[in-house]
C-alpha cells in the first residue's frame, strides 16, 4: 500500500466522523435538557481530536514526499 492510498483511506475514515459531528451539533442546537447538552458536548469533545488527527495524517501521507513540505514535529522522530 502506498502513502497516497493510505491518505485516501484516512480521508474516507474521516467522512463518518464529519457527518456525526454535524449531527451532534444540530442536536446540541435543539437540546434543552442540561444533562443531554452535557453528553452531546462531551461526545463532540471526544470526536473532534480524532477528526483533527485523521485530517493531519491524511495530509501528511498525501504530501510526504513533496519537497519543501513542512512535516509537523508531532509525526517525526
Amino acid at each position: 500500500m502506498t502513502l497516497a492510498e493510505i491518505s485516501r483511506t484516512y480521508e474516507q475514515a474521516a467522512q463518518p466522523l464529519r457527518q456525526r459531528l454535524s449531527q451532534l451539533r444540530k442536536l446540541l442546537a435543539q437540546a434543552e435538557d442540561p444533562e443531554e447538552i452535557w453528553h452531546i458536548k462531551r461526545r463532540i469533545a471526544e470526536l473532534t481530536p480524532m477528526l483533527t488527527e485523521m485530517n493531519e495524517l491524511a495530509e501528511l501521507t498525501a504530501r510526504y514526499y513533496e519537497r519543501g513540505y513542512y512535516r509537523s514535529e508531532k509525526y517525526t522522530l
